[in-house]
């Protein structure tokens, strides 16, 4: 792509007040600089979706979409999290944009890596991933089980970027590739590896988060990890399956164990190794109907095909129509 093409950034918001400004100046002036460069039409826009915050984020928005051309936003009736929260936001503005940026409100992610992903975009590629070039930032757990969670996924099978999250841009045709996926339990790091096109990786440096406090905690992390491991695998049930024969094997040599002690005469009853062995194998069996649990679980939620999301209002699309029935 040779001519400048229209630019949408979208950017998921919940209770984002205190990091608003700096994001929105920051974002503001990427834009500005690629507009000056011609790489970029004067019509871009960064799409801030509000995914039913409780503090003022939503009224920021709207103040910011009335004093900057370059900012619109979308409210979602209710909070959907922070995948349906993108998907919306691609959903928008993929409508009229040639291509759209998803980054995080938080400024970990270095805006300055957009420039380069729209040079990426330009030299043909249709998918540019931000990797991380390194997890300094991160405490050591969070940088030991974030590898342990790649490894577990590669040997599932599951195709993943590593150290990339939702930081990535993607042209208007892998937008709508992204969107024919009607799944509801949405893990986009695995879903956008799956539309194929020519793809590139822009390497960055993550910051610590410029205000605020982290909206994936522990167990929003672990969710996220296991939806993604059981939405794109079916290896735990085949696990199941050889954790069941493995203890049908254990079982038999210990009978054969036992009919040869009796026959020797050798027999002691041991009260304590008996009610070892049940909580053992009740253990075993309850953690195997999770796992089945989970899966069925994740079939009763896909076949009601509700919405992904709900837009309450949608400033770009307001915005985007006034700006075409103008010219």
């Amino acid at each position: 792509m040779t001519e400048a093409f229209k630019l949408g950034i979208v950017v998921p918001c919940y209770n984002e007040e205190e990091v608003l400004p700096e994001t929105t100046k920051e974002l503001t002036a990427i834009i500005e600089q690629l507009v000056n460069t011609q790489k970029i039409t004067n019509d871009s826009k960064i799409v801030f979706v509000d995914d039913g915050s409780k503090d003022k984020t939503w009224e920021m928005i709207d103040d910011y979409s009335q004093s900057n051309n370059f900012v619109s936003g979308v409210k979602l009736s209710r909070n959907f999290g922070h995948q349906g929260a993108l998907l919306a936001g691609v959903t928008s503005a993929s409508q009229s944009c040639d291509a759209v940026v998803t980054i995080d409100a938080d400024l970990q992610d270095d805006v300055n890596a957009i420039i380069e992903m729209v040079d990426e975009f330009i030299d043909g590629a249709e998918v540019v991933y931000g990797v991380r070039n390194n997890r300094d930032t991160d405490s050591s757990f969070k940088r030991n089980t974030a590898e342990s969670f790649y490894k577990i996924m590669e040997m599932l099978g599951v195709k993943l970027v590593p150290d990339s999250a939702d930081f990535r841009l993607m042209s208007k045709r892998a937008c709508e590739v992204l969107l024919s996926y009607k799944e509801t339990n949405l893990f986009l790091r695995g879903i956008v590896p799956m539309i194929g096109f020519k793809s590139a990786k822009v390497y960055y440096a993550r910051k610590e988060r410029f205000a605020g406090t982290s909206k994936y905690p522990l167990r929003k992390m672990l969710k996220l990890a296991i939806n993604g491991i059981t939405s794109f695998s079916i290896v735990p049930i085949k696990m199941i399956m050889g954790l069941g024969f493995l203890i049908v094997l254990v079982s038999i040599a210990l009978l054969i164990y036992t009919i040869v002690q009796k026959i020797q005469g050798d027999v002691v009853t041991g009260w304590s190794s008996m009610m070892i062995s049940i909580w053992a194998l009740g253990g075993v069996q309850l953690i195997c109907i999770s796992v089945i649990g989970e899966y069925v679980g994740k079939i009763f939620s896909e076949v009601k095909h509700r919405p992904r999301f709900t837009i309450e209002r949608d400033i770009y699309t307001e915005k985007t129509l006034k700006e075409n029935n103008t010219r």
